[in-house]
């Protein structure tokens, strides 16, 4: 039987410009990719966090996955999850496990010599995606150049920015940004992301406060742990109320289904492409569209895939490191990506030699 084997790295990029959303605020950001290997072929998946998370697949995942058949990806999947058990699944382990089973389905795919979304199967052709930025660190200008950017110039019909600055204190300028948002963009649709900033109450008042600018979803107004929040904010707003992107497991999921309109599904967290699927069957037997949360060219294929899908996060810092350093990356022009369907795999290739001085040792 063919060996599979696993490897894992990490490198740190520098932010283009201090990033800051509700709750927290970055100037570099972590990818840990993972290899999957047999019969000469080499499979890629990768997530965003900690470094440590790379350590986590030769001390954990990859001794229970040698003597495995790389093409039974159930079975892999099921061993590596089991593995992590006393590890903690939520969290760093999770990042690994989900790295990790991307890199094996993207390797069943290239043995094969398949696009990675024919071995799944297509829903759609094209993927429909929101441009995602807007930190709160950006002044009045660069919010504009970034979301004119990707309307007036990209033609991206719906876009995102982070409020609830400084945990919920700077209530008055995240109204003022978001009218400005709405004068910059048109008739876009206008997103907003508070990442659990607010308190019940506040998070209803702000979406009060702002109803003339007619934001279409409200993501996070609260803690996505505080699931009766989510409930009580989702049945008093007009905007769509979203969350998920912390979900580790299936479970977080179907407990979430009853607060929300939509659930976000994270490829790189939730368990990677074989739970991105069973979620997704999940939220649609609860009448829920679901949505693919950041790292957007790790998520075509299964997006592609996926009936109930509303769309996918064209997160800025993400698609600057993916551009940088992967070839085969797709435009988002015109407000959708185009399913990768001439090359094997997830149809991307990892360029070590841009990514070296990157690096964590």
């Amino acid at each position: 039987m063919t060996a599979l084997r696993l490897t894992a790295e990490a490198y740190r990029i520098p932010t283009d410009g201090p990033e800051g959303d509700g709750t927290l605020a970055w100037t570099t950001t972590t990818l840990v990719l993972v290899r999957a290997e047999a019969d000469d072929h080499v499979g890629i998946g990768w997530t965003y966090g900690p470094a440590a998370a790379a350590a986590v697949v030769p001390d954990l995942l990859a001794p229970v996955v040698g003597d495995l058949d790389p093409d039974d990806v159930p079975a892999v999947w099921t061993a590596m999850q089991r593995q992590v058990r006393n590890a903690g699944r939520p969290g760093i382990a999770g990042l690994a496990l989900s790295a990790a089973d991307c890199a094996v389905w993207d390797l069943k795919a290239r043995r094969h010599d398949l696009p990675l979304a024919r071995l799944l199967g297509t829903a759609r052709r094209h993927v429909p995606v929101y441009g995602s930025g807007g930190f709160t660190t950006y002044d009045d200008e660069r919010q504009h150049r970034q979301l004119a950017g990707w309307v007036h110039e990209q033609g991206i019909p719906r876009v995102k920015i982070k409020i609830g600055e400084s945990c919920g204190t700077e209530v008055t300028r995240d109204v003022a940004r978001m009218a400005a948002a709405r004068r910059t963009i048109g008739d876009a649709e206008l997103y907003v992301d508070a990442n659990g900033a607010y308190q019940r109450k506040q998070a209803i008042r702000v979406a009060h406060a702002a109803a003339e600018l007619n934001v279409r979803w409200y993501e996070e107004p609260v803690s996505s742990d505080d699931l009766d929040g989510l409930g009580l904010v989702r049945d008093r707003v007009l905007p769509d109320v979203a969350a998920g992107e912390y979900g580790f497991d299936l479970v977080y999921f179907h407990r979430m289904a009853p607060y929300v309109d939509c659930l976000q599904i994270d490829v790189t967290r939730c368990g990677g492409v074989s739970e991105f699927l069973r979620i997704a069957a999940v939220a649609d037997a609860a009448g829920l569209q679901v949505s693919g949360h950041c790292a957007p060219h790790q998520h075509l294929p299964v997006a592609a895939a996926t009936p109930n899908l509303r769309h996918l996060e064209w997160f800025h810092d993400h698609v600057r490191i993916e551009s940088m350093l992967f070839d085969g990356v797709q435009p988002a022009t015109g407000g959708a990506v185009r399913v990768p369907l001439d090359r094997p795999g997830n149809g991307v290739e990892f360029r070590a030699d841009r990514a070296q001085r990157y690096r964590v040792a």
